[in-house]
């Protein structure tokens, strides 16, 4: 990689984000707007609230990153934006980690806007503290936009990668913990369980909203998804080629 152009790639995807106000305004206030809605269907039970919405703080990063995350690579592919790029003296991992540090940065964002929220307008306090969950939060974000990245190689117009959303998120969300815990869940579903990364995510969420959080156990969690996140952006990578049909 070069830094120089990885820098560039970066500042180029955070001005075309910067143009797009819908996209930021979803990014920055659509977490905070769903975890509203489960504050107030949850007002009645605050102790329950408090455990789901220390979950949600990594789930909806994920999401909401994974989705924008997909479009906005399948626009660079389908405009031939991308195979103008590829003639360039750009890497593969130039691109890619230039996308990935980008929406990193508007995945802080994101995090800083949401816990903000959730601690002084929820009173969301976890146990091990709101630093933690930020990291998680950011990681589970890095997650969605490094799968959004490498499914986007796989369709071919905007509504193809919106179906990814069922396929890719949607079992994973069903899968790590959040409506059943693991331990009771069929032998099957818990080796599935066991293998999708957003399971480690939500499982450092537990542990940091737990009574007497493990750290140790915190940090693995979190070391296990930003392994995948560097699987899967280098798998991204390979889907990249110099010329396309």
């Amino acid at each position: 990689m070069n830094i120089r152009i990885l820098l560039a790639t970066t500042r180029r995807v955070l001005r075309q984000l910067g143009r797009d106000h819908r996209t930021i305004a979803m990014i920055l206030l659509l977490p905070s707007f769903l975890l509203t809605i489960l504050y107030f269907m949850y007002e009645d039970n605050a102790m329950l609230f408090q455990g789901i919405a220390t979950i949600m703080l990594g789930i909806l990063p994920f999401t909401v990153m994974f989705l924008i995350t997909s479009i906005a690579m399948l626009r660079e592919r389908t405009s031939g934006t991308l195979e103008r790029l590829m003639a360039s003296p750009l890497h593969k991992l130039d691109l890619l980690f230039g996308y990935g540090l980008a929406f990193g940065l508007a995945a802080t964002a994101q995090a800083a806007v949401t816990i903000t929220v959730a601690y002084f307008a929820f009173d969301v306090r976890p146990t091990a503290g709101t630093a933690l969950v930020a990291i998680v939060a950011i990681v589970n974000a890095l997650l969605g936009v490094s799968i959004g990245l490498f499914t986007s190689a796989f369709a071919r117009t905007e509504f193809q990668s919106v179906q990814f959303m069922p396929l890719i998120a949607f079992p994973q969300i069903l899968l790590c913990g959040l409506f059943v815990p693991r331990a009771e869940m069929n032998i099957v579903l818990q080796h599935i369980s066991d293998v999708l990364p957003l399971t480690y995510g939500v499982s450092a969420l537990q542990e940091i909203a737990s009574p007497s959080p493990a750290t140790a156990e915190i940090w693995t969690d979190i070391g296990i998804v930003a392994g995948v996140v560097a699987l899967a952006l280098a798998l991204a990578a390979a889907t990249l080629r110099r010329r396309t049909p």
